[in-house]
This record gives C-alpha cells, sequence and structure tokens, in this order.
C-alpha cells in the first residue's frame, strides 16, 4: 500500500472513529485499515491512534496529522483536476462549512441542489460555530457570518444578517408594542444567553452603538428555546434575524423597535483563490452565490480580497 491510500484510510479514520466503518466504507479488511495505520505510525515513529474496547481516538500527534493529510490530499485532487482538464465536470469530494443554525436553514438547502445537479459530486457539511481553518482542515468553502480578519482567502458578499426584536401578536395586542429600548426593562423579555455573549441586548440610540440589560426573567442557552418562549406568547426576545424569517412571513411574530437595530452583520462565501482553479470549488462557489443572495435578498457586489 503506498503513502497516499495509507494517508486516504488514516483521515477516512480520523472522520468515522472506527476502523470497521473504514473497511466497510472501502471495502477492504479490518485487518487491512488497521495495518495502514500501523505502517504510518512505524514510518512515523509516534502513535496517531489510541483503541480501546469501546472507543477510538486519536492522539494529539494524530489529529495534527490527519489535518496535514487532509489538506495533501485536496492539493493533490486539485493538481490532477487541472492537469486532466475535467474543469466541465465538476466531481470528487467537496467540504464546506457554516455556522451551525444558519447552516441549517439556508446552507443545507443549497448543498442539495447543487447535488441534484451535479451527480459525480460528494460534499462533507461541517455545520458548526466554531470557525476552522480552511487551509489546515481541508475546506474547500465557507459560509461566514460576521467581519472577517485580513488573510488570503477570497470573501464573495452575499447578504446580512441583524438582531431584532419581536413578540407575538397576542402579546403586542394585550401589552402594546415598545416605542423606545428602555422600555424592555419593565416588560416580559427572555434572553439567549451562550458562553460567547453577553445577556445584554444591543441597539442604536442617538445614533451610538449601545447595550442595555434589559433584566429578563427569563434567561435561555438557545435562541431556538427563546423564540418558541415569544411564540408562546409570553413576552419579547431579540434574535437573529434568519432564525425568525418564517415566524415573520407567516405573522406568527412581529418586530418592533426597528429604527433602533445596530446595522447587520455581513454574509459571505469563502474560498481560497487557488481552490477556484477546480470545477467543483468553482461551480459550487457561483451556485451558492446566486441561491444565498437570492435567500437573503442581497444587492450584488464585486468579490473582495481579504489581503
Amino acid at each position: 500500500m503506498d503513502r497516499i491510500q495509507e494517508m486516504t484510510i488514516f483521515v477516512a479514520v480520523a472522520e468515522h472513529a472506527s476502523f470497521a466503518a473504514v473497511a466497510r466504507h472501502f471495502v477492504v479488511s479490518t485487518a487491512t485499515v488497521t495495518r495502514a495505520v500501523a505502517q504510518l505510525e512505524r514510518r512515523l515513529g509516534t502513535l496517531l491512534v489510541v483503541r480501546t474496547t469501546r472507543q477510538l481516538r486519536l492522539t494529539e500527534s494524530g489529529v495534527r496529522f490527519a489535518a496535514d493529510c487532509r489538506r495533501l490530499l485536496a492539493d493533490l485532487s486539485e493538481a490532477e483536476s487541472s492537469a486532466a482538464g475535467i474543469h466541465a465536470s465538476p466531481s470528487g469530494l467537496l467540504t464546506v462549512t457554516a455556522p451551525q443554525v444558519f447552516g441549517d436553514l439556508h446552507v443545507t438547502p443549497v448543498l442539495a441542489q447543487y447535488l441534484a445537479l451535479n451527480p459525480q459530486v460528494e460534499i462533507r457539511g461541517l455545520l458548526m460555530d466554531r470557525v476552522a481553518p480552511m487551509l489546515d482542515e481541508g475546506i474547500d468553502v465557507a459560509v461566514r457570518i460576521g467581519h472577517l480578519p485580513d488573510s488570503s482567502l477570497t470573501a464573495v458578499a452575499v447578504g446580512s444578517v441583524r438582531r431584532m426584536v419581536c413578540a407575538s401578536p397576542a402579546y403586542l395586542a394585550v401589552h402594546g408594542s415598545p416605542h423606545h429600548p428602555h422600555e424592555l426593562i419593565d416588560r416580559a423579555t427572555v434572553s439567549a444567553v451562550m458562553a460567547e455573549r453577553s445577556p445584554a441586548w444591543t441597539f442604536t440610540i442617538d445614533g451610538q452603538r449601545q447595550t442595555l440589560n434589559v433584566h429578563s426573567r427569563l434567561s435561555l442557552t438557545s435562541f431556538n428555546a427563546a423564540i418558541h418562549v415569544a411564540l408562546d406568547g409570553w413576552g419579547l426576545t431579540q434574535v437573529p434575524s434568519y432564525q425568525v424569517r418564517a415566524h415573520l412571513e407567516s405573522g406568527r411574530l412581529c418586530t418592533v423597535l426597528e429604527g433602533f437595530e445596530v446595522p447587520g452583520l455581513p454574509v459571505h462565501v469563502v474560498y481560497a483563490e487557488g481552490r477556484k482553479g477546480s470545477s467543483k470549488v468553482r461551480s459550487f462557489v457561483d451556485f451558492c452565490v446566486t441561491r444565498l443572495r437570492e435567500d437573503l435578498d442581497y444587492s450584488v457586489a464585486k468579490p473582495a480580497m481579504l489581503s
């Protein structure tokens, strides 16, 4: 077995955490998978995988080596595609990442639509709120929310999302709509509080960005849970626009204090410029940008280089 085969098997082991599952995937024996990992460990002189009767996990060296293998295998695939001149027909594995909830609602449908049009492509979708280093983890395309750091990556703007305050029509009919953020302190509110997010709500007041502690009697660790409470008519909540769009369109929720909202966060489709030479990356980026712009009602702008 050559090194490329060994690396391919090891990457699969890192993703499946099961020698038996990898063996089934490649239609080989479990012994073949075990032997491939053992040969890698012997040549590298370090332990990559720890196995017990109940689980399999990568060592610290194994995690780093798996990331390196993904990047090298992706580069090899791009080189072969370029040399063969097969840009007209997208094929192979495409790795895409997006924030979890935004990905569920907006990116996953795009992935399914793209696969329906390109039967020779497979997609590995990583829906997670961690911002993964694209080149290190073999990611071809990322959908990012928020302002982007400078890098050698290329970003194409597709829209924006904002934080909005909303409540059910039933709640507003009984209690009325607030006309200023300071009124929220005396209202029933539910706040979504996560480790990386302050419980304070953010507004634009007198032209300045300000945070306001609304002293919510109910705090939850999930935007989705806060939305359900608002749907039940309990009070007001401040949540990302994309998570309540369907409820706003159906009339189950109404927005208030729109004039005090802070500017929205940009949404970008991000990729490494060198990857654009691949037919699968080029075609997916174009497809994804078009679909997300339609979904987010974006006015077309030119791609931006993060340099």
